[in-house]
């Protein structure tokens, strides 16, 4: 009898480390699970944010989540410094900053504007870090990013008028939150990480053109950026359970990232020019070798007010943020640095 309940009492033992270690072996703290991606998304895509219009207060609220979320995971503030001279997580851009041009012939603005939305005054980033641990390395740092905002609410002829903008780019934000989580929860890399949401994307690139002039890092001393744009379903035009790199071609990162275990492939749209249509291209502008992670595949909802939760395919969703983790840490840990492809530069 003895026996018989030692060998129960050590399978349920192992039943429960099962549990505990989820669907890739490793512990609840170091995968991504799909409760925590849609926790995140049904918040920042309700309706309750009335889609996060550029510079308005419901991307303020977005900002204020982001940044008690990273907070709670451990990753130290990286944006202004307030009244106090404390850090804080977000950075506070003005419009009429004179480094921040606005985007010529935006037609999204003309909407925006013909839909008699506010006029946006002030838009928010919000930057964490966490650094790294090698004396050497440590000055070396990777930005993780997306953004924020989306197209807010806005008259249509369909009955619904909120932009909720679930796939563009709530899923983005998800992502970078949960990596954050995870990284966060491991061994302290040896280089840093940023992670960083942008504000007013979709209205001229406005807050990662004021990360690009306030960055709390020397643009020198960031050997890659990774902005995660659209992963809230799959493309049919790549293989299952697989990503697209924009400008897959142009430098080393992508192929190294590939070798090491993440299911990245080219963007299989080349004609759609995404490469240059997302934070990333002013980074990579300034020289820091900068993707964009996607598997936007042409929807009919982009842009439109079903974007919504309904869309979102969230056991895709979760293993694409779960396959980015290993090479994501290993480029946090190894001296391997990024370079553009000869000619490639843009």
């Amino acid at each position: 009898m003895k026996k018989t309940f030692t060998i129960f009492a050590a399978f349920i033992a192992l039943a429960s480390l099962a549990y505990v270690r989820g669907e890739t072996g490793a512990s609840a703290a170091q995968v991504v699970q799909e409760k925590n991606v849609r926790a995140h998304l049904e918040f920042l895509a309700g309706d309750a944010l009335q889609g996060r219009g550029s510079g308005t207060q419901y991307e303020l609220i977005a900002a204020q989540y982001l940044a008690s979320q990273l907070r709670q995971f451990g990753i130290a503030p990286a944006g202004d410094l307030d009244a106090n001279m404390q850090r804080t997580f977000l950075q506070t851009i003005r419009r009429h900053d004179k480094d921040l041009q606005q985007a010529a012939d935006d037609t999204l603005t003309q909407r925006q504007e013909k839909a008699g939305a506010a006029e946006l005054n002030y838009t928010w980033n919000v930057v964490g870090v966490l650094e790294g641990r090698d004396p050497k390395l440590a000055e070396e740092a990777i930005l993780l990013s997306a953004h924020i905002d989306h197209l807010g609410v806005m008259r249509t002829t369909s009955v619904d008028s909120i932009f909720n903008g679930a796939d563009d780019d709530a899923s983005g934000v998800v992502a970078v939150l949960e990596l954050a989580r995870i990284f966060g929860a491991g061994p302290q890399p040896k280089r840093t990480i940023y992670f960083a949401s942008f504000g007013s994307e979709e209205r001229g690139g406005w807050g990662s053109q004021h990360f690009i002039k306030n960055s709390p890092v020397p643009l020198s001393h960031l050997i890659a950026n990774l902005q995660f744009e659209m992963i809230g379903r799959p493309d049919s035009k790549v293989a299952a359970n697989t990503l697209w790199l924009t400008g897959f071609e142009r430098s080393n990162l992508g192929p190294e990232l590939a070798k090491h275990g993440a299911r990245l492939v080219a963007d299989p749209h080349p004609q759609e020019n995404f490469f240059e249509r997302s934070d990333n291209y002013r980074l990579a502008q300034c020289g820091v070798i900068a993707h964009t992670v996607s598997s936007y595949g042409l929807h009919e909802e982009y842009h439109q007010p079903n974007d919504d939760l309904a869309h979102i395919d969230f056991a895709h969703m979760t293993r694409a943020i779960n396959a980015m983790i290993e090479p994501i840490r290993r480029l946090a840990n190894s001296s391997f640095t990024p370079t553009w492809v000869e000619g490639k530069k843009p």
